[in-house]
C-alpha cells in the first residue's frame, strides 16, 4: 500500500560547520504512518563543507529523491517553499567595547548633526520665535517654552517610532525598520536561491 507523506521545508535554517543536514532539520514531515515519518526525519541529506562558506540551498526534490531512495513506495505532497535556505554559523567574534564606542560615537554624532542641519534648513528656531510671539505678544530669541517640549518630544518620538527602548520592545507591533530589514532579508533569500540555482544549472552544463 502506498503511503502518503506531506512535506514543508522550513525557509531558512541555522547549522555550524561539519554538521550533517537531515531532512528532519529542512523539513516539517506529516504521514499516514508515525514510524515512516521518523524514519524519513532521520535520513541525511548533506554534510556541510569548509567550501560551502555560509550559505547552501537544499531544493525540495533532493528530498524528495532521497525519501524515495530509503522508503520506496511513497505518495510525496509538497507545500510551501520549494528550497530552504541553509545558513552555516561560525564561531562569533568576541565584544570589543572599544568597537562599540566607536561606532556608537559615530553614530550619534552623524544623527545629531543631521538633524541640525534640518532644522537650520527650515529655519526651526525662526518658526519657534514666531509662534512664541504669536502666542505670548512678546519677541525673544530663545524661547525655551517651547524649544524643550519640542526636543522632549522629538526623542520621545524617535522612541516610540522604533519601537524600542534599548532592547526592550514597546508593544508588539514591528517598527517600520523591522519591515524594510525583513523585506530586505526576503529579497536577499530570492536572490541568493536564484543565484545559487544559476551555479547548479552551470555546473551540470559544464558536466
Amino acid at each position: 500500500m502506498e503511503k502518503t507523506v506531506f512535506i514543508k521545508l522550513r525557509h531558512r535554517v541555522q547549522v555550524k560547520p561539519g554538521d550533517v543536514v537531515t531532512i528532519g532539520d529542512v523539513a516539517q514531515i506529516i504521514a499516514n504512518d508515525r514510524d515512516v515519518a521518523e524514519q524519513l526525519k532521520i535520513i541525511p541529506l548533506y554534510k556541510i563543507q569548509p567550501s560551502d562558506k555560509n550559505i547552501v540551498i537544499i531544493d525540495v526534490m533532493k528530498v524528495m529523491q532521497a525519501m524515495m531512495e530509503r522508503v520506496g513506495s511513497l505518495d510525496v505532497q509538497t507545500v510551501g517553499p520549494s528550497q530552504t535556505i541553509i545558513e552555516v554559523v561560525y564561531q562569533k567574534r568576541r565584544f570589543s567595547t572599544p568597537y562599540f564606542l566607536l561606532i556608537w560615537l559615530l553614530l550619534f554624532v552623524g544623527s545629531a548633526m543631521a538633524i541640525m542641519n534640518f532644522h537650520e534648513d527650515v529655519s526651526m528656531q525662526e518658526v519657534h520665535q514666531r509662534l512664541y510671539e504669536m502666542m505670548t505678544g512678546k519677541k525673544i530669541d530663545k524661547p525655551l517654552l517651547l524649544q524643550i517640549p519640542y526636543s522632549l518630544g522629538l526623542g520621545i518620538g524617535m522612541i516610540l517610532f522604533f519601537n524600542h527602548v534599548f532592547r526592550k520592545r514597546i508593544n508588539e507591533e514591528p517598527s517600520p525598520l523591522e519591515v524594510e530589514m525583513f523585506n530586505y532579508q526576503q529579497s536577499l533569500d530570492q536572490y541568493v536561491i536564484l543565484h545559487e540555482n544559476k551555479e547548479s544549472m552551470r555546473k551540470i552544463d559544464d558536466d
